[in-house]
């Protein structure tokens, strides 16, 4: 349940995706606009590594987010993000839901997701991301991979698409 106060941290999915799929920089500009205002407010926070992803584009997306005037990035690097990162991974280890590769995947350094996981559940944040629940967690049968709603879902974290973001900011485009 969301309420005014809840502060967004984004994936980087939730910046692509619309930057590639739905909302073009010269056809939605009122949705860029209104995105940039909730980013330098601090309504919506991005995590350091998610900023990085979405810097190695070098494309009008990265240039976009540079120019944001007061973004509120967040670091990884707290004693209480660290903590939870590491509960993050010891549960795609031990929960029997994942397989080794999910595992391997995850604690990759530059793999952003585990982080999100963490930052959220230290500082109570809300994760926007376009992934979707996988629908089929089942010890019998692993997942090769660990989706962000899934895990997040474990440590009580709310997730939200971009839309229902868009909506409790009351973004209209």
């Amino acid at each position: 349940m969301m309420n005014d106060n809840d502060i967004f941290l984004i994936d980087s999915n939730a910046l692509m995706q619309p930057y590639r799929f739905f909302y073009a920089f010269d056809l939605v500009p009122s949705y860029w606009d209104r995105l940039r205002g909730y980013l330098a407010s601090g309504r919506i926070v991005i995590l350091d590594i998610v900023k990085e992803e979405i810097e190695k584009g070098q494309d009008r997306l990265s240039k976009w987010m540079s120019e944001v005037d007061g973004l509120v990035i967040i670091s990884k690097i707290t004693e209480e993000t660290i903590k939870y990162y590491g509960d993050v991974i010891q549960y795609i280890a031990t929960s029997g839901y994942y397989k080794a590769s999910a595992v391997t995947s995850w604690a990759q350094a530059s793999v952003a997701d585990p982080w999100i996981i963490a930052s959220a559940k230290a500082n109570g944040f809300t994760i926007v991301t376009q992934e979707v629940v996988s629908g089929g967690l089942s010890k019998k049968t692993p997942n090769k991979m660990a989706k962000i709603p899934d895990v997040a879902r474990h440590f009580e974290i709310n997730t939200i698409d971009i839309y229902e973001m868009m909506r409790s900011l009351e973004i209209r485009i």
